[in-house]
């Protein structure tokens, strides 16, 4: 470490440390705000998903007492997944948390909270370690306190943070941009295959599912796809040796670290193959975008017909809200498969009509796909300088802010 930095404990450098809710909170489904917890922090963001539990206003303010909740706040999940970060970017955010997430606000008279952010990022195997319990593992708020991270000037500080959020904020970027390229490729899915707007001057004829274009023709799923489950590797290792590529889990395909595992006798997938969560409360999602090795919890659609590839991931993505809703198994829910090659899609028997559709849906998806390998590319790059950076190791003294 370089002489002009220093180890102060976080109870020095922080205004307040306290945690989310502990007691009871009754849900308002009604409501515009939102109770979060841990799983709601992955990769340096604050998710918002579409069934998160409701509160109402007052329920908020009651909570964001305590908290104070705001801009500049930083974030870590404080049990079962130990050492998830993020920061609150909106100046009264419109969530609350409950214990699972620890809340820290920055004394920026000594340190910036981007630079507490990247620190605890970087702490994060010493942050687990501290962690206590033996059915569910803990951070608690005293220990917390204590925890020593090592800080230079507020300037050196600035240059630090601003190199690693370039690399974050193109991230960022190409997240929302992958979102606006799935929207478009769900919109055009929609207006041909289920309003079938291309085609409303022509004739339509009978069929189960409606009516639907001449020329058309309903397909079970069962007939054009079949799935392959992923199985648990013999060993899994931190590092890739020969013959060895990265083991698809849900935190790998969620853009995590993944670990790697050898390819014998295991089901691969490439980039583009559609895989989806079979076991757990993610079941029913929809991943794809990396090469690797499919994990036991997830399964591989093989489908008989390459054309219609891109056309049958648009049409489960339309249909994912439905699989995720409909999930089967009591303590542990599962895909339920049966539902899944039970779903009826109708198709174009015109080859080129097809071949037109796919080749639309494919460019959206090509797009997606090397924004994704562009992102986790620079995040490789952001892991490798975060250590070297928040030790000194690197010098950054002229670099301008």
């Amino acid at each position: 470490m370089k002489s002009n930095w220093y180890k102060v404990k976080l109870r020095d450098v922080c205004v307040q440390i306290t945690d989310g809710v502990h007691n009871t909170v009754y849900d308002n489904t009604e409501g515009d705000y939102f109770l979060l917890s841990c799983k709601n922090i992955k990769n340096g963001v604050v998710y918002i998903g579409d069934k998160e539990r409701r509160i109402d206003k007052k329920t908020l303010e009651k909570l964001r007492s305590r908290t104070k909740m705001s801009i500049g706040d930083v974030l870590i999940s404080s049990v079962g997944t130990i050492g998830e970060t993020a920061i609150v970017k909106e100046d009264n955010p419109p969530y609350e948390f409950q214990r699972s997430v620890a809340i820290f606000k920055p004394n920026q008279h000594y340190i910036t909270p981007r630079f507490l952010y990247y620190s605890l990022r970087h702490k994060k195997k010493k942050l687990q370690h501290l962690a206590e319990g033996a059915v569910q593992q803990c951070l608690f708020i005293n220990p917390l306190k204590e925890f020593e991270i090592s800080i230079p000037t507020l300037e050196e500080q600035e240059k630090i943070v601003n190199v690693l959020s370039s690399l974050d904020n193109k991230i960022e970027l190409n997240e929302k941009i992958n979102q606006n390229l799935e929207a478009q490729a769900q919109a055009i899915f929609k207006s041909w295959f289920v309003d079938f707007e291309p085609f409303k001057n022509g004739k339509f004829v009978d069929s189960e599912l409606g009516k639907i274009p001449e020329g058309w023709v309903v397909n079970t799923l069962s007939n054009i796809v079949s799935l392959k489950k992923g199985k648990k590797p013999k060993n899994l290792s931190e590092t890739k040796h020969k013959n060895y590529m990265p083991y698809l889990t849900i935190d790998a395909l969620s853009g995590g670290n993944p670990l790697f595992c050898d390819t014998g006798k295991m089901l691969l997938a490439k980039e583009k193959d559609i895989l989806l969560v079979m076991d757990g409360a993610s079941s029913g999602t929809i991943f794809y975008g990396l090469d690797g090795v499919v994990a036991s919890t997830i399964i591989k659609l093989e489908l008989a017909e390459f054309e219609v590839r891109e056309i049958i991931f648009a049409f489960l993505n339309y249909k994912q809200s439905d699989l995720k809703s409909h999930t089967i198994g009591s303590a542990i829910p599962h895909l339920d498969k049966d539902r899944l090659l039970s779903y009826k899609i109708a198709l174009p028997s015109n080859e080129k009509l097809l071949r037109k559709i796919s080749d639309t849906l494919t460019s959206l998806r090509d797009n997606i796909v090397r924004n994704k390998k562009e992102s986790r590319r620079l995040s490789q790059l952001r892991d490798t300088l975060l250590p070297k950076l928040m030790s000194g190791e690197i010098d950054v003294s002229d670099v301008a802010v």
